[in-house]
């Protein structure tokens, strides 16, 4: 989009906003969106574009459920918030509950907060203060793998790959966890036994994205390699944190990814489609073992942790509305049609010139490629083609709404060839 395409408000506000992950001085104008409607963005030029990224991955129903709005509206024009320190209220009771309901195992305790980073610090402090409450203060590092990402707060970033993710800036002024490769096979899993034969007393909990490991490169893993690294966190005492905030909600063919390995985490985070893209709103999740150790009549030994507006009405009316789209429409149904429809239509795509790997899981269509020279020339194709599909790093992705119909998801998977056939032309 050009200065000249855009609106006054745009043109007035632009140069005094900061955009995320973006070099202000080169970054092309993005594009003025002006209205949202079930899987498509209109933008202020009157183009109208199918979204493929599900606005980093939240809007799982579409936009502008009427459903939604309904319970959001309601909530708004009784309590929009109330701090929850001394209060509680029914949108946030009845939300812990419908979640514990929902989520495996005695994942039975909810902390509340507004964003996946900050869920995942909660988790890790949590999961010190379980040891420390228990008179033990050596347990204090964490093990995460290469080509994971969760969050870009201080702490979050520790446990994020630190070499192919977006935090290599900030190297030695974060904490230095133990990153290890993910173990695929027997002799990756010896690696992490020997690993933990050394260091377990160290080490507070494992982190891992479950199935698939999303922003640090859509890179998947087999249920099985879940149930192991589960199994030899039982084994050797340690926590097991699992960051459901991407895959949760139905994205890769069962409600929570976990349940696909039979794996109750320690610890589980959840975010983005838990609103069904509408508001902020995340959630630490803890099993009644991590919750007890916290039961004292010591005050110190309580969680002494409070976001703002932890629990806020106006977003758990949201997810209580989601959820209920989740009962009563066969999301799970649509994500399989779509698994089934992105294997069809991204197969072709392997047969490109520089495109290493086509892979699909639920509602996850990624193309791997040797490398991407240009992402802001890709994502303006992308415009162009009449779709919001927005690579990274070197592969292009597809995460639509769950809603999607077949007609729409084609248009999706038609762009992603043409664009990529002329990539391969270019290079």
């Amino acid at each position: 989009m050009s200065d000249a395409d855009w609106p006054d408000w745009a043109r007035a506000g632009y140069p005094h906003v900061w955009l995320p992950y973006a070099q202000m001085q080169t970054q092309p104008l993005p594009e003025a969106a002006i209205s949202a409607d079930g899987v498509r963005i209109k933008l202020s030029d009157g183009k109208d574009l199918v979204d493929g990224t599900s606005s980093w991955w939240t809007a799982c129903h579409g936009y502008g459920h009427p459903h939604i709005i309904e319970k959001v509206t309601e909530q708004l024009n009784s309590m929009p918030h109330v701090m929850l320190g001394g209060f509680v209220h029914e949108p946030v009771l009845t939300l812990a509950k419908r979640l514990t309901d929902l989520l495996p195992g005695d994942l039975n305790h909810v902390f509340f907060s507004e964003s996946g980073s900050v869920s995942v610090e909660i988790s890790l402090k949590m999961a010190i203060q379980y040891w420390r409450n228990q008179g033990d203060k050596r347990r204090v590092k964490f093990i995460s793998f290469r080509g994971g990402y969760h969050g870009d707060t201080m702490s979050a970033m520790s446990v994020c790959d630190p070499e192919e993710g977006m935090h290599k800036l900030f190297k030695g002024v974060i904490l230095e966890q133990f990153v290890l490769d993910l173990p695929r096979d027997k002799a990756g899993f010896v690696g992490l036994e020997s690993f933990l034969q050394r260091e377990a007393t160290r080490v507070a909990a494992v982190v891992l994205e479950p199935l698939v490991q999303a922003a640090g490169g859509m890179k998947f893993h087999t249920p099985e390699i879940l149930a192991k690294i589960a199994d030899t966190c039982r084994r050797y005492d340690v926590l097991l944190i699992l960051d459901e905030i991407a895959t949760g909600f139905g994205r890769t063919g069962s409600m929570f990814a976990c349940e696909q390995a039979d794996v109750i985490p320690d610890i589980m985070t959840l975010s983005k489609a838990l609103t069904g893209g509408t508001m902020a709103l995340a959630a630490t999740v803890a099993t009644d073992r991590v919750y007890d150790a916290f039961l004292s009549d010591d005050p110190s030994k309580g969680f002494m942790h409070g976001p703002t507006y932890t629990g806020n009405a106006l977003a758990c009316a949201a997810a209580n509305a989601s959820m209920d789209l989740f009962e009563q429409e066969d999301r799970l149904g649509q994500v399989a049609l779509i698994e089934r429809q992105l294997t069809s239509e991204l197969a072709d795509c392997s047969s490109l010139a520089g495109v290493t790997d086509v892979r699909v899981k639920g509602a996850i269509g990624v193309v791997q490629l040797d490398r991407i020279p240009d992402l802001n020339a890709m994502r303006r194709r992308f415009v162009a083609e009449g779709v919001w599909v927005r690579p990274f790093g070197d592969f292009v992705y597809l995460m639509p709404p769950l809603v999607i119909g077949a007609q729409d998801l084609t248009f999706l998977t038609k762009a992603v060839r043409t664009v990529l056939a002329e990539w391969v032309a270019e290079r």
